[in-house]
């Protein structure tokens, strides 16, 4: 008796579907920092890295960030978070300003294996989308225009991007449109909204709009298995800080 149960746990073990691995969760973040400046006026870059710290995120887009400008006293604020939360710091400036750089980041546990810089249409400011590549995805960082023309030519550009690569494509960002809108008809013809849209995400003292978004592109959405969010009530920025949890299957 003792024979035939070890030999059927052996068969139960050597199965495919015993075998077979779980699926790979991954934890997202997007923020925008409004360069470090919570709503006390204060500026923490400290603070921020708590708040990315506890989030658990293993990638983090970032929006609004300066680089050795005048208002952050010369600091270069990404780096800065980066070093509380233990990761890396990618950045693309989009505009000269106040003697440095302001533009968005990506902070990763792991340094990514390839990097692009892409302008975006802006012309209040320019735009940017960082794209940062890992083993098993890509994650895609981007502040869009206040200008409705140019966020619709962006959704395009990202698109064709997305298009690029054979693996799951994650946009991250302060979109800065809500559900409902033309513009998001159109991002959600490309991209499916992994993020609550039901949790408003602006302004972070009393959030009734929903700006900041993550999201996937469409072509890569059957690699990507449950995923849910939940927003922060930290009022460190502006902007309320986004927090994704996501499956990856093989």
């Amino acid at each position: 008796m003792r024979k035939y149960f070890i030999l059927l746990l052996c068969a139960l073990l050597s199965c495919p579907a015993a075998m077979a691995k779980k699926p790979k969760t991954i934890n997202l973040s997007t923020y925008n920092i409004q360069h470090g400046q919570g709503m006390d006026g204060r500026l923490d870059f400290e603070r921020i890295g708590r708040i990315l710290k506890e989030a658990g995120a293993q990638v983090v887009a970032v929006q609004e960030v300066d680089s050795v400008t005048k208002r952050t006293d010369g600091r270069y604020g990404l780096r800065e978070i980066g070093k509380v939360v233990g990761m890396k710091d990618t950045y693309a400036p989009a505009i000269d300003y106040q003697g440095g750089k302001y533009g968005i980041g990506i902070l990763s546990k792991k340094k990514p294996l390839s990097i692009r810089r892409i302008p975006l249409p802006g012309r209040e400011e320019s735009r940017m989308l960082l794209v940062a590549e890992f083993r098993d995805y890509v994650v895609a960082c981007t502040h869009l225009s206040l200008t409705d023309e140019d966020r619709l030519a962006s959704v395009s550009i990202i698109a064709q991007e997305a298009s690029r690569w054979g693996k799951p494509f994650f946009l991250m960002g302060d979109l800065n449109d809500e559900p409902g809108s033309p513009f998001y008809d159109e991002l959600t013809r490309h991209f499916r909204v992994l993020s609550n849209t039901q949790q408003p995400t602006f302004p972070s003292k009393g959030p009734n709009i929903c700006i900041d978004y993550v999201a996937v592109y469409r072509s890569q959405a059957h690699r990507v298995g449950e995923a849910s969010s939940r927003v922060g009530t930290e009022q460190a920025s502006d902007h309320c800080p986004l927090h994704a949890t996501i499956q990856l299957l093989k």
